[in-house]
């Protein structure tokens, strides 16, 4: 591999040396060793405790709670008494104080947790080895919590720029190293599933969607087995080519500090936390959404011609992954009719060139639609449209704010609206050029690359079904602005806009700590989520369900000698986690082959595998809900239909949910009319 140019290597050895001299100040060595004492008392008396539990045959995942809990009252009880002795430091309020120690608790022991489960899962450890690796994230998250959150007055006074640069690398880090931890040891959603179905029937396009998600669970399940690690892998090196392009935008039109700040926004709001999890479509597009808009302010406000080359690609890219970020072209297209700089490049050849760019890399896309009668692009836009009347405003609001945390949609709304020094950020630098006529621009690129997609989806609501992720990528403009707002004194400001900054901080640690205590939930086993909605709406007994299944399978091979095939009696969800969760549990794989065999729509389902293929076969149907799987119509589509009869299904001895299931052969011909049975299939 080639060195690094001597320009990254110089500006990298200035960040590092700029970061040990904050670090230095911040928290000199005299106030560090009391607290590395007690991060080693702690640790010695988590190691012993786990140890024991595990001798008196307490469960890994019991014993590694109850010792985290001794470890961690130690530390904090340590820490606490160390903060306050002397007058060191004073503490924050009872009720600061408690909130911020069961923050950093929750996210020390989603992280020990993560690990654990890794190491064990993943590397095949045995659990007196892999929790080694898991007391050290204990101790670096628990230790770097207490002296820079949970009592933060111990630390040597630092700008305000200073302490978010510090807080933004411990956080981003913090969320990369979660996310990879649980990659590989959480149960698929069953929309992964159905693209890890995708994977296993390769194309150029699909119906629903086009094929860079197969593409990438391809890639990494060639490369690390059909397994969640190997799905999901590409989801956590996309959020990281969001992460990169993001702060290089924030980075042009807010300076350095922002970019940290950005960056830290994009490893803790929801969905792009989510983007780093789950492998869905939003992971590739989110990538591809900031690239495009990095290289686009680069030619549209920089100048940059040849940043024309990174448009194309990254756009037709994202064509490949999902097509709304073909919002971009249009708002590209505003942005060169009104600014008079940018004009220019309508007489230049290097837009067109890229719009070519990025056809010749959608184009395996368009002809997957010639050759299936454009049935992915009717799909993506008549079909949506012709439905009936429905006004979903509200729920794309509130998508709005799940996605982004309600404070932090109303801060990037108000950086919107106000655009004013101090609430948007600082003036641009000299070396954007100054002036008012180049603070404009920087406005008008991040208003119209926000409010241009914003627009089209709120239209769209005000008289048909949204959906909630669909405005995920597009905050991705005004991101930095939040950022740099953030940056601003609160002198500054106005009353509201001072609480709405000082709120950011708190809710961004309260999200992190939500979603590791739901991965906790996932993989430990605890009551959690799945007490208030059973499985499947809770994705903690897919394996179960699928050996149980393949038991199922075998047991109707046994009987009568054919070769069975499984139905779920849903769209997709069912078919997806049995065709991977049930293929490999019993000793002859089972197929798995969806609702469309009994010539009902089934998305991908109904391509891969056409009723004709299949008439006269053993059957076992699969439903979670009881007047589905007991549909007097049903009997149209068999020759042979058994009794319905109901299973348990359960996650870490815990019962979570149930699943009906029959016994059939299929007729020659399903001779049922396609809309009445689709009717009798409709949710509950």
């Amino acid at each position: 591999m080639a060195d690094p140019p001597p320009a990254t290597r110089r500006r990298t050895s200035i960040f590092l040396r700029r970061l040990r001299a904050e670090l230095a100040r911040a928290f000199p060595a005299r106030r560090a060793l009391p607290l590395i004492a007690a991060a080693c008392l702690s640790g010695a008396l988590d190691l012993v405790a786990f140890l024991l539990l595990l001798g008196l045959g307490v469960g890994v995942m019991g014993a590694q709670l109850v010792s985290f809990g001794l470890a961690a009252l130690c530390l904090h009880g340590l820490a606490l008494r160390w903060a306050g002795r002397d007058g060191a430091a004073p503490l924050p309020p009872k009720v600061d104080l408690a909130a911020r120690l069961a923050i950093v608790v929750v996210l020390a022991l989603a992280l020990r947790t993560g690990v654990l489960a890794s190491a064990a899962a993943l590397l095949d450890l045995p659990a007196p080895l892999a929790f080694l690796p898991a007391l050290g994230a204990t101790a670096m998250v628990s230790t770097l919590g207490a002296v820079f959150f949970v009592v933060p007055a111990t630390l040597a006074p630092l700008s305000r720029a200073a302490r978010w640069r510090l807080a933004a690398l411990a956080v981003v880090a913090y969320s990369v190293l979660l996310r990879l931890m649980f990659l590989g040891v959480t149960e698929l959603m069953p929309q992964e599933a159905y693209y890890w179905n995708y994977a296993q029937h390769l194309d150029i396009g699909y119906l629903d969607h086009p094929p860079m998600v197969a593409w990438l669970i391809f890639a990494g399940t060639e490369l690390l087995g059909s397994n969640e690690f190997g799905v999901r892998l590409a989801a956590w090196l996309c959020w990281g080519v969001t992460a990169f392009f993001s702060f290089q935008l924030a980075g042009r039109m807010f300076g350095r500090s922002a970019a940290f700040i950005t960056a830290l926004l994009v490893a803790t709001l929801p969905f792009y936390f989510g983007t780093g999890l789950v492998m869905t479509p939003d992971a590739p597009l989110t990538a591809c959404w900031a690239g495009t808009l990095y290289f686009l302010e680069r030619a549209l406000r920089g100048g940059k011609a040849g940043a024309w080359g990174g448009v194309g690609l990254c756009f037709g890219l994202g064509l490949l992954s999902k097509y709304t970020i073909a919002l971009l072209g249009p708002a590209a297209l505003l942005f060169m009719l009104l600014d008079p700089r940018a004009r220019g490049w309508f007489k230049r050849p290097e837009p067109y060139l890229a719009a070519v760019v990025a056809v010749l890399v959608f184009s395996p896309v368009i002809l997957w639609n010639l050759e299936h009668d454009l049935a992915s692009f009717a799909f993506q836009s008549t079909r949506r449209v012709s439905g009936s009347f429905r006004f979903s405003l509200p729920e794309l609001l509130l998508g709005g704010a799940g996605l982004l945390t309600p404070t932090v949609l109303v801060a990037a709304l108000a950086v919107l609206w106000l655009r004013e020094r101090g609430v948007g950020g600082p003036a641009p630098t000299a070396g954007e050029g100054g002036g008012r006529q180049e603070e404009r621009r920087r406005w008008l690129f991040i208003g119209l690359f926000t409010l241009v997609p914003l627009s089209v989806f709120v239209g769209f609501s005000l008289f048909h079904m949204a959906r909630l992720n669909w405005t995920g990528p597009l905050w991705l403009a005004v991101l930095p602005a939040v950022a740099a707002g953030l940056l601003a004194a609160p002198d500054r400001l106005g009353p509201r806009q001072r609480h709405l900054q000082r709120a950011v901080a708190p809710t961004l640690a309260i999200a992190l700590a939500l979603y590791g205590a739901g991965l906790i939930f996932l993989v430990a086993g605890l009551p959690g989520p799945h007490v208030v909605a059973p499985f499947p709406a809770v994705p903690v007994a897919w394996q179960d369900f699928g050996a149980q299944a393949a038991s199922l399978a075998e047991e109707v091979r046994a009987t009568t000698g054919d070769e069975p095939v499984l139905i779920g009696l849903d769209a997709y969800n069912i078919a997806s986690q049995l065709a991977f969760y049930a293929a490999g549990a019993g000793a002859r794989p089972a197929m798995s082959v969806g609702r469309g065999v009994l010539g009902q729509p089934a998305l991908m389902y109904g391509y891969w595998y056409p009723p004709d293929a299949y008439g006269g076969r053993q059957a076992v149907l699969f439903a979670f809900s009881r007047r589905r799987i007991e549909s007097p119509l049903l009997r149209f589509s068999f020759a042979e239909l058994g009794e319905v009869k109901q299973r348990e299904v359960k996650s870490n001895g815990r019962v979570v949910g149930s699943f009906y299931y029959r016994v059939g052969r299929l007729a020659a011909k399903p001779a049922l009319d396609p809309a009445a049975f689709a009717a009798s299939m409709a949710p509950d």
